[in-house]
């Protein structure tokens, strides 16, 4: 078999378990959240968790990063899913045993974080290794295809589930997606790049990693700034998509709220299934880049216009459907950019500059919604009388339809602004490609060398875990 068809089938087969293990972490997420609820009755600990769950991402994402390219990728994924399976484990004794508590679920989303961390880096700098050069927008619009999915089934599944049969399924259920997980990391092979820089000896290597990822960056001023354009677009998209659960409660039911969730994620599937099968562009990826996040902020701004359960669900439609056709071309465009010996230390300066401003998003979203948006557009408010509240109604609920406005409006001025910044437009032409057209062969994975991680006390087999 041609090595690249080789490579695609082993990234298949690691995709097939990281979409098992989704699923199921989906499914226990799903019953926190309402075990959560049924204990506060308040939004506030969503919020928190969310918080919690993003932290540790942010900020060790350079560390997990250098140490991706210090350490066999395969060896950190095993361990991080099966540090993850443990945290599934101790979940199941603390909600079985009712001894869950509130801190316990933000303790859960903290330490589920940390691992999810360590192996974003690994699992995203593994692809390149395995994936054709012309395969690259495929194969991590197919990443985005696992995402849409486990969107789609965890609302449904979990709620039949927890009606029926119980936590105890649910549980069952996760632990055996963990343990598919590890298995399919077990039975491939994948090569590691040529580390030339890599001196056992220097104690402040790590240290020097880290900083690696930003000078490197910091070298190549075009992907620095589109880093930088990726942070607005989180911070702008998450501050009104926190609020989307409010939005449809202020006049729907728990049920549409679900329903909205489910056609959200019909959407980002049924864009990642045309993604996939197109391929994306051969060409001008930095202007699909920034035209589809542009296309799809204009979903934000139909979600908010009527308080209606078909603009909300429209809305996220359009605002899903074309994420995947921005995230395959800049995937493409970093994997191509950034030399594959360094892409752990790189993809991880990267995640943390593009996550930066997602928890202060978390944390201003409800303010925002609480004190400012939702008072100017109710009976007598500062707004209420205005061309604004005969627009979009007056309300409960219509203040955050307007901060769902705003976000599409500020993302269309940011990715104006992006595009019309030489640097970032010209990110192809002035950068050269510094991937080969055909990754390593599969089948010639290099033995362990020195710094990279042992085998677990006791175990059989290496242990390790995307974003």
């Amino acid at each position: 078999m041609h090595k690249s068809t080789q490579g695609m089938k082993t990234f298949f087969i690691i995709w097939l378990g990281q979409l098992g293990s989704m699923i199921g972490s989906g499914l226990i997420g799903f019953a926190l959240a309402v075990w959560i609820f049924e204990q506060t009755g308040q939004a506030t600990p969503f919020a928190l968790t969310g918080l919690f769950a993003i932290l540790p991402r942010v900020i060790l994402s350079p560390v997990a990063g250098a140490l991706s390219d210090r350490w066999n990728r395969k060896k950190i994924m095993l361990i991080s899913d099966s540090l993850s399976g443990v945290i599934t484990f101790a979940t199941a004794i603390f909600l079985l045993s009712g001894r869950m508590e509130v801190w316990t679920v933000y303790l859960i989303s903290f330490l589920g974080s940390i691992f999810a961390a360590f192996q974003q880096p690994a699992y995203s700098a593994s692809i390149v290794m395995l994936v054709p050069k012309d395969q690259l927008s495929r194969a991590n619009s197919m990443v985005q295809m696992g995402s849409a999915i486990e969107s789609i089934l965890t609302p449904l599944l979990a709620g039949i589930l927890v009606t029926s049969v119980g936590m105890k399924a649910i549980i069952l259920i996760d632990v055996v997606t963990y343990l598919f997980a590890i298995l399919t990391l077990v039975i491939v092979k994948i090569p590691q790049p040529e580390r030339k820089d890599f001196d056992p000896d220097d104690k402040h290597a790590i240290i020097k990693d880290v900083i690696f990822g930003w000078e490197y960056l910091a070298e190549r001023k075009g992907l620095l700034g589109l880093l930088f354009y990726f942070a607005v677009v989180n911070f702008t998209a998450n501050l009104s998509s926190a609020m989307i659960g409010p939005l449809v409660l202020s006049f729907g039911t728990a049920t549409q709220f679900g329903t909205a969730q489910t056609v959200a994620g019909v959407g980002m599937l049924a864009g990642s299934l045309l993604m996939s099968i197109w391929g994306g562009p051969k060409k001008n990826l930095i202007g699909a880049v920034i035209g589809f996040i542009a296309l799809a902020s204009v979903g934000f701004c139909v979600a908010g216009w009527q308080p209606s359960l078909i603009f909300v669900s429209a809305g996220l439609f359009i605002l899903m459907f074309f994420i995947p056709f921005s995230t395959g071309p800049s995937s493409a465009i970093f994997a191509k950019k950034v030399a594959p010996e360094v892409q752990g230390r790189v993809f991880a300066t990267r995640n943390m500059i593009s996550l930066s401003m997602m928890p202060l998003a978390y944390i201003l979203s409800g303010v925002l919604a609480d004190q400012a948006f939702n008072p100017w557009l109710v009976e007598g408010g500062a707004l209420a009388d205005t061309f604004i509240g005969r627009w979009i109604g007056v309300g409960s609920g219509r203040g955050i339809g307007l901060m769902m406005i705003c976000s599409g409006f500020v993302l269309m001025a940011a990715s104006a602004a992006a595009y019309l910044n030489p640097r970032v437009r010209q990110i192809e032409t002035e950068i050269p490609d510094v991937l080969l057209e055909s990754p390593p062969d599969p089948s010639k994975e290099e033995l362990p060398q020195e710094g990279e991680l042992p085998d677990l006390p006791g175990s059989s087999i290496p242990r390790e875990p995307v974003e």
